[in-house]
C-alpha cells in the first residue's frame, strides 16, 4: 500500500496537535504493516504556487481542443504539477495533515489541490464524461481546531469541501480525526478532546492496515 501524506502545517511538531496526530497514526499504521510505504510531502517545504492563466491553458486547453499544443510558457506554468502530481496518482491512501483556519483549510492545501487534480493526470474526460485515471481509495484527515465543532455544524467548511473536491474523481471514502477544542484558554478539555482524536486516528491507521 502507497501511502501519500501531505503537511499543511507550518508549526513545529511539538506544538501542533495535527501533527501529534499523525505521529501517531503513521507509529499504528506502520506497527501493524510494515510494509507500507510512505510518502511525505510538507507543502511549506516545497510550496505550490496559485494557478495562472498559463497553467490553466496548459491542464484545460486539450480538453476542449485534443490538437491544443501548449506555448513554453504554459509549460512552465505547470512545473509544479509536473513534477509532483505523480505522487498522487500513485497513491492508494491520501493523508492530510492540518489546522482549520477560518473555518476551512490552509490556503496552501487548496493551492496544492489546484496544482495536482487536474486532467491528464488524475482524469480525463470520455464519451460518459469523467474518467478516473488514479488508484486512490482513501482519503485521511488529521486535523485540528481551536474551536469545537459538532457534526454538521454549518461553520465546518472543511469536510464538506474537501468531500466535494474528491468526490468529483471518483473518491468517496473520507475517514477522519478531528482535535476539535484545542484553544486551552477557552475550553478546559482540550487534552481530552486532543486523545480521542489520537484514538480515533489510531482506529483509522488499524483498518487501513487491515485492507492493505
Amino acid at each position: 500500500m502507497n501511502v501519500l501524506h501531505v503537511i499543511a502545517n507550518p508549526r513545529p511538531a511539538e506544538t501542533s496537535a495535527s501533527k501529534k496526530l499523525a505521529f501517531e497514526f503513521f507509529a499504528a499504521l506502520t506497527e501493524k504493516n510494515p510494509d507500507v510505504v510512505v510518502n511525505n510531502v510538507d507543502l511549506y517545504q516545497n510550496k505550490p504556487p496559485y494557478v495562472s492563466a498559463e497553467a490553466l491553458n496548459y491542464f484545460w486547453g486539450p480538453v476542449a481542443n485534443p490538437a491544443y499544443i501548449p506555448s513554453k510558457a504554459e509549460e512552465a506554468a505547470a512545473n509544479f504539477s509536473n513534477n509532483n502530481a505523480q505522487a498522487l496518482m500513485d497513491a492508494d491512501v491520501l493523508v492530510l495533515t492540518m489546522p482549520v483556519w477560518l473555518n476551512t483549510m490552509p490556503a496552501i492545501l487548496k493551492a496544492w489541490f489546484d496544482q495536482v487534480l487536474v486532467p491528464g493526470k488524475m482524469f480525463t474526460f470520455g464519451a460518459e464524461g469523467l474518467l478516473p485515471t488514479h488508484h486512490l481509495r482513501t482519503v485521511v484527515l488529521l486535523v485540528s481546531s481551536d474551536q469545537v465543532y459538532k457534526e454538521g455544524d454549518v461553520r465546518d467548511g472543511l469536510t464538506p469541501a474537501l468531500r466535494a473536491i474528491f468526490a468529483y474523481i471518483g473518491v468517496d471514502d473520507l475517514q477522519i480525526a478531528w482535535a476539535d477544542g484545542q484553544d486551552s484558554s477557552r475550553h478546559f478539555d482540550s487534552e481530552q478532546r486532543r486523545e480521542m482524536a489520537v484514538e480515533a486516528a489510531r482506529e483509522i491507521a488499524e483498518d487501513l492496515a487491515d485492507l492493505a
